[in-house]
């Protein structure tokens, strides 16, 4: 069966990041980097600052979900998908892929998140949207498998982190 890993959390957290470092513990299993499957109509909302919707993430997601179910049907052992899953009913549609979906709901300080935000160049993502991430924010629920990982020190030691956890849950 497939494990999929969902680098989850609101903008500037370090998703990215994260995902590529586990993708070399994994070897080097598919990635997908969520921004790459919203529509331009979503980018260009988000880069004009206007938070999308539910109906705006609602095909986004069921994107992410067939990519992640495709790697399942050609036999991959893991996938890793970088997605801010901020709502559990977003999350749920996620959990619809093939296989078995694990979240890593990355959570540095805002202060740390706005700064990474600042220092970007060239992303649609604008920091004006952190506040709106925040706000619609639904933590991973008693029922939802995944782990929370607050280390808001090096990208090295956040990746110590997460696969401390993928060691300790037997999934490598």
């Amino acid at each position: 069966m497939t494990t999929h890993f969902v680098m989850m959390g609101v903008c500037g957290c370090g998703k990215t990041t994260a995902a590529l470092s586990l993708q070399k513990y994994l070897d080097q299993c598919p990635y997908a980097e969520g921004d790459d499957f919203h529509t331009q109509a979503n980018r260009d909302k988000m880069g004009a600052g206007i938070p999308l919707t539910d109906e705006d993430r609602y095909p986004w997601l069921g994107n992410l979900r067939d990519w992640m179910t495709e790697q399942a049907k050609n036999g991959e052992k893991y996938s890793i998908v970088t997605c801010s899953a901020l709502k559990h009913h977003y999350r749920d549609i996620l959990r619809g892929a093939e296989g078995k979906v694990a979240f890593i709901h990355l959570t540095p300080p805002q202060a740390i998140n706005l700064e990474r935000m600042l220092s970007r160049q060239g992303h649609y993502m604008k920091a004006g949207m952190l506040d709106s991430q925040l706000e619609i924010l639904e933590e991973l629920g008693a029922d939802e498998y995944g782990v929370k990982i607050d280390n808001p020190g090096t990208p090295e030691a956040v990746e110590a982190d997460i696969v401390n956890w993928v060691k300790v849950q037997g999934l490598i």
